[in-house]
Order: structure tokens, then sequence, then C-alpha cells
């Protein structure tokens, strides 16, 4: 008997899958590839919310996971072990508790004290607390931990004598005359005992330096310089030779001391510089600088993880550097109106630039430095520019964050802060012109009546710092009014009460009147699709399909019901196509448990089917009614909550009730009131 093949269309696909499976994969990854970059400023969602809210749940989605990466990045670069270091050195050179400490020098006599006690003391470190010395011979492993790289350095830059002018009256008592420093006033002549490198000038090109911020200006890397020796014996020589020949004198403006340590247990680089700066006036004024930083990255399994975060980082770059590309050829030049596509670029820019600096500096310069460990070896270079590189990494991370504000733009209620502060600019604009006319006002008012005196006001930056820091109540009162007795108290209590009382207030308002405004248009607005339609749809439809399949494991239970042991394969589709299934279902079906394929299910094969049937029901079930569970404890929470409403407008009713039976009451004793009196003047005149 020859009946016609129920599996045609499968042994069609049978025959050439290969092709098939190719335009399948390739359409796929078409699909994808368009699909990663199908942001909301690429499609068309003005029309559609629903696509709108898809395609920003999806770029949110994309973001959380580059911001997580960033952040791995970032705190993986930095330990709190950093600041332990830094605290620890700090202590030791310059808050240290023997002889003389560098935070409290205020003379040339202390220099040279300090840098002969406690200096040398703290910087070579040989022997252990019982006098043993240490297993590495003339290396100083400063706590015992870290190795002092090379030797230290102290250099000094100098002012010209009658670099200023003397007045006439006083030229026969004062012979010489040394003006603050500048660049243009640095001498670079040589002087004492003129062999060495201490008493000859070396350009800052020459020593490969770079410019000092110090408290009073801007020093150049330029310079005298001695360097001192491996041993601290010799060390002391060295300063007790400079010392007795007078190597700072009246023309020294500035002294720094430069020295590294490396910490092999935390993996991190110390550069310390301790500068003394001497004023015009005579005194000294100290300060340090430290920087802490971690030039060797790839050391540890955890730095080895921080590798593939960067690998990550670059493919994210890649990504959103294609991604404003694409945005550009759509949108031209108004793609950049929006402050967030030019943060895009300007942060991708940065990061790239600096990453590529950086190493390429370190991997240059690093070894080199370490080549030769009896000579100073420079590293303020390579701590100033990885301190950049970490201050840029937190500016990123900074601006990363707020980003995030792009992505939830969709959500009027998340709209609320960006709304308001655009609405209001030009308001807060105008009052930052007012604002900072009283505030420079005051400013200057201030440096003039007591920078002689009060240190916070000593400069008119100072100033400026010191008002904003009375705004938020912290100030010295008792110092302005020890500097002056009449017009301190006028100043302080004017200015707290304009600028604190009245002009912050006025911001405030704006600010508040702004708010309300916005919040108020936001109430009155149209709903839009959110987020949770979304969910609620995508649920929807879940359940439908649920629903759908159950169905048909019913129809096909009911098929196979017949009771008969074998099951041919037009019964079958009869059976189901008057249920309305389609033919490719119904032969799929079949032919999945036909595994003779001989168009006839026996008693095993219709028992085999069975049993995976009633094992796919029941899942369904527990799934239907898992969702049905669900909804029925949102419909009782949402009944509770609209009893409980009823309940509420049922007690107001009554009130309502009670309070115009009162004033029923009321109006009717009123009107018998105006009838009796209407009444008695009647019988009066009659």
């Amino acid at each position: 008997m020859n009946l016609p093949n129920p599996y045609l269309a499968e042994d069609k696909v049978r025959t050439n899958p290969t092709e098939e499976k190719k335009s399948g994969c390739c359409s796929f990854l078409l699909r994808a590839v368009k699909g990663l970059w199908g942001t909301a400023l690429r499609k068309d969602t003005k029309e559609n919310p629903e696509l709108n809210v898809k395609a920003n749940l999806k770029e949110l989605l994309i973001y959380i996971v580059f911001l997580v990466d960033l952040c791995l990045l970032t705190y993986g670069m930095t330990s709190s072990a950093t600041y332990y270091y830094t605290k620890a050195m700090t202590d030791l050179f310059v808050n240290g508790d023997t002889g003389i400490s560098f935070s409290s020098i205020g003379t040339m006599n202390d220099v040279w004290t300090y840098m002969e006690g406690p200096l040398l003391d703290s910087l070579y470190w040989t022997k252990w607390y019982n006098d043993e010395p240490l297993p590495n011979g003339n290396q100083s492993f400063i706590y015992y931990e870290n190795l002092l790289l090379g030797v230290p350095r102290i250099r000094q830059l100098k002012v010209k004598n009658n670099s200023c002018k003397v007045h006439k009256d006083f030229q026969q008592e004062i012979m010489e005359c040394f003006n603050v420093y500048s660049d243009t006033k640095e001498d670079d002549s040589m002087f004492g005992l003129i062999n060495g490198t201490a008493w000859q000038y070396h350009s800052e090109k020459e020593l490969k330096g770079s410019n000092h911020w110090g408290s009073l200006t801007t020093y150049s890397g330029a310079g005298y310089y001695q360097d001192l020796a491996k041993t601290k014996e010799e060390s002391a020589a060295i300063l007790t030779d400079l010392k007795d020949n007078l190597w700072l004198d009246h023309g020294t403006r500035v002294l720094f001391i430069d020295f590294t340590a490396y910490n092999a247990n935390i993996n991190l680089f110390c550069v310390l510089r301790l500068v003394v700066e001497f004023p015009a006036t005579g005194g000294a004024i100290p300060s340090y600088q430290i920087r802490t930083v971690k030039l060797i990255r790839y050391v540890t399994t955890w730095d080895f993880f921080i590798i593939g975060c960067e690998i990550v980082f670059c493919v994210f770059i890649l990504y959103y550097t294609v991604e404003e590309i694409l945005e550009f050829r759509i949108h031209k030049l108004s793609h950049f109106n929006s402050i967030w596509n030019i943060l895009d670029i300007v942060l991708a820019l940065v990061a790239i630039v600096f990453s590529a600096f950086r190493t390429i500096k370190v991997d240059e310069i690093l070894g080199n430095l370490l080549e030769k460990p009896d000579i100073y070896p420079d590293f303020e270079f390579l701590a100033f520019w990885q301190t950049q590189y970490n201050n840029m990494n937190a500016v990123n991370l900074f601006f990363a964050w707020i980003k995030i504000f792009k992505y939830i733009s969709f959500n009027k209620t998340m709209t609320q802060l960006t709304s308001t502060l655009a609405r209001c600019a030009l308001d807060i604009f105008g009052f930052a012109i007012m604002f900072f006319i009283v505030f420079f006002a005051y400013a200057q008012l201030g440096y003039l009546l007591f920078g002689m005196e009060v240190e916070t006001f000593s400069t008119f930056n100072k100033c400026i710092f010191t008002q904003f820091r009375i705004i938020l109540g912290d100030f010295d009162y008792d110092a302005i009014d020890r500097a002056n007795r009449v017009l301190g108290p006028i100043y302080f209590f004017s200015y707290v009460f304009f600028v604190f009382f009245v002009l912050l207030n006025m911001f405030l308002a704006i600010i508040n009147d702004t708010y309300s405004e916005v919040k108020s248009e936001l109430a009155s607005q149209k709903d839009e699709f959110q987020i949770a339609d979304l969910i609620k749809q995508s649920y929807e439809k879940t359940f439908m399909r649920l629903k759908l399949k159950k169905e048909k494991i019913s129809d096909v239970q009911k098929a196979l019901d017949s009771g008969s042991s074998e099951l041919q394969f037009k019964d079958f589709r009869d059976a189901l196509k008057e249920m309305g299934h389609a033919d490719h279902e119904i032969t799929a079906t079949f032919s999945r448990f036909d595994q003779d394929g001989n168009q006839t299910l026996d008693k095993q094969e219709q028992e085999r089917m069975k049993q995976e049937l009633e094992e796919k029901r029941v899942c369904l079930i527990y799934i239907f009614l898992h969702r049905l569970v669900w909804q029925v404890n949102v419909s009782s929470w949402l009944v509770h909550k609209v009893a409980q409403l009823e309940n509420d407008v049922i007690t107001i009713l009554s009130k309502l009730d009670v309070i115009m039976e009162k004033m029923s009451l009321q109006t009717f004793n009123t009107d018998n009131k105006d009838t009796d009196r209407q009444t008695t003047r009647d019988y009066v005149s009659f």
C-alpha cells in the first residue's frame, strides 16, 4: 500500500541543511550586530513609545555593565594601604617626635639642625633595634620595610644680589638687597667653593626637572644641588661641609629635599619632597609633598584581573565610538546639541590619551632609573603623571555616574532635576551676577581690613574661600574682632545678613519655585508608556503563550485517547486538524515519536508520548498556578486598598453629612428668628 510520505517537508529541509544553516546564521549575526547599536537616537522612537522604552532600557543595561567594569578598573588601582603608607612616611619625616620636626622649622638654623639630625636618622636604617645589622649591607630599609632608592638630593634656588633697590636713606646701613623669588631674578653664578654641583648653577633642562608650586610662589626645576651618599656617615660629612661653607645664605629662597622609597610588600613607590621656603621677610616656611603611586602594575593575581577589566573597557570604548559615529551620520551637527554626547567623546579621548601616555612613559623611564642604584633617581616626573592619571580616573568615574541621567531620562520622574536646572538657568545666571558683586566687594573689604593680621584673609584667594566657609558656619570671629574692633563686627554681621539671610534665600526661592512649576507640569501631563507598562505587557504575552501551549497539549492528549494499540498518522492528523492545528506542527510532533518511521505509533511509542505530554502539562500547570497566585495576591492587595479608600470616603461623607445638618439647623434657627422678628414688627405696627 503506497501512502504519501508525511515527512516530505522535513525531507526537503534535510536534503540541503548546510545552505539553510548558513543563511540562518548570517541573518542572525546581521540582526545581532544591527541590534547592538540600536540606540534610541538611531531609531525613530517618537511615534512608538514602546520602542523608545525598550531602546533606552537596553542602553541602560549595557551602560550599567560598562559602569561596573569602570568601577572595578578604577578601584582596583587604589588601596587603603596607600593612605597608611603616606601616613607612615609623614609621621616619620614631617611630624617626627625626636629632636626638631620638619613641620616646626622656623629659621635657617633649624633647617641645618633638622638635616643633620632627624633627617639622617629617618633616611638610613641599617640596623635592627637591638643594633644587629640588617642582612642587606649598605641598603637602607626605612621602617625595615621600605627600600630607599638610590641617594637623596638637596637643591636650592637663589636670587641675585641687588635684585631690589634700597632707599637712599638706608643705603649706608644696608649694602645688599635680595628680592622675592622670580625666574628673572634667579641667580645662576658660581659661589662658595666653586667646584662641585653644590656651588655651580644647573638649568632645568640639565636637571630634567619641573616647576614646583610652593606656598609663596612657583619655583623652577633649576638650581644648585648636592646628592647625599649611601651611608649615614658620608651624608653627615657632606652636610657638615655645606654648612661650614655657608651653602644657604641671604639669597636662598627655597630648599628642596627629594628622595624615593619602594615597598615591595604592597608594590608602591613613595616619592617625597620636603620644601623649605625662605621669604624675603626672613624666617622659614616648611611644606611637603608626598606622592604614593603604583608604577609597576601587573604583579599579583588581582592585577591580572584588572588587565581583563582594561580589555573590556577598551571594547566598550570601541563600542561607544562606533555608536557616536553612527548617531552623528544620522543627526549631523545637531548631535552635539546634547551635553551628554559631547561628554561621551571627551571622556573617551581623555581616557585613551592619558592611559597610553602613562604606560609609554613609565615603561620608558622606570627601567633607566633603577639601573644605577648609586645615584639620585628622579621619580618626580613619573609620580606627577601617575597622579594626574589617577585624577583623570576619578573625574572620569564621577562623570560616568552622572551620565546615568542620560539613560533614565525616558522616565518623567527622573527628569525633574535636569528640567528644573534647565528652566531656572537664566534666573540663576542673573542672580549669580548680583551675588558675586556683593561677594567680591566683601572679599576685597576683608582682605584690606584683616589681611595684615588674620591668616585666613592674608591673600585675596584665601578671602574668597574664607567667605564661603562663613556661609557654612566655619569661621573665627575672635580673629576678625582682634584685627579691627570697630569694622570687624560691622563686616561680619552685615556680610551674614546680606549674603546668608537675603541672597542665599533668594537662590533657594528660585530653585523652589521652578521645581514646583516643573512638578505640577509633570503631574498634569498624560502618562506615557513606562517600564512598568512594558513589564506588564511582557507578563501578559508570556501568560497567553503558556495558556495556548497548555491547550495544544490537551488537544494532542485527546487525539491519543482513541484506545487502539496502533495509531495511524492519517487518523492523528485528521483529529488535530479538526481542532485547528497546522500541518507542519502535526507532522513535527508525530515524526518525533515515530522512531521506526512506519507512519504508525505502537503502544510503546504512544505511552512515551503520553508520559512526556503529561510532564509538560504538569510543568505548565505549576507555572500557570504560580503566576495566578501572584496575580491573586496583587488583586487582593488592590481590593484591600480600594476597600480602605471606600471606608475613608464613607467617613468623609458622614462627616460632611453632620456638617450639613448643623448648617441646615443653623439656617432653620436663623429663619425662625427672622420670622419672629417680622411678626413682632407687624404686631407693633398694628
